[in-house]
C-alpha cells in the first residue's frame, strides 16, 4: 500500500494537490500549522492509487510518495 508523507511544517495550504488528486482524498486541516497555513491532510489513505500528481504539482515539494 502506498504511503503519502506531508511536510506539515512547510505546506501553504495552496490546494494544487487538492484540485488534481483522482480519488479525492486530500483536504485542508482544520488546524494551522507554526507559519499559519492550513496544512493537508489525507484522509482514506488506503484509496491512494500512488499517481504522484500531488507531489508533482506541488509547489513547495513537501509531498514524498512511498510505494
Amino acid at each position: 500500500m502506498p504511503k503519502v508523507v506531508i511536510n506539515e511544517k512547510r505546506c501553504k495550504g495552496c490546494g494544487l494537490c487538492i484540485s488534481v488528486c483522482p480519488v479525492k482524498i486530500i483536504f485542508l486541516k482544520k488546524e494551522l500549522n507554526a507559519n499559519g497555513y492550513h496544512p493537508i491532510t489525507i484522509e482514506e489513505m488506503d484509496k491512494c492509487t500512488a499517481c504522484t500528481s500531488c507531489a508533482l504539482i506541488c509547489p513547495d515539494s513537501v509531498i514524498e510518495i512511498w510505494k
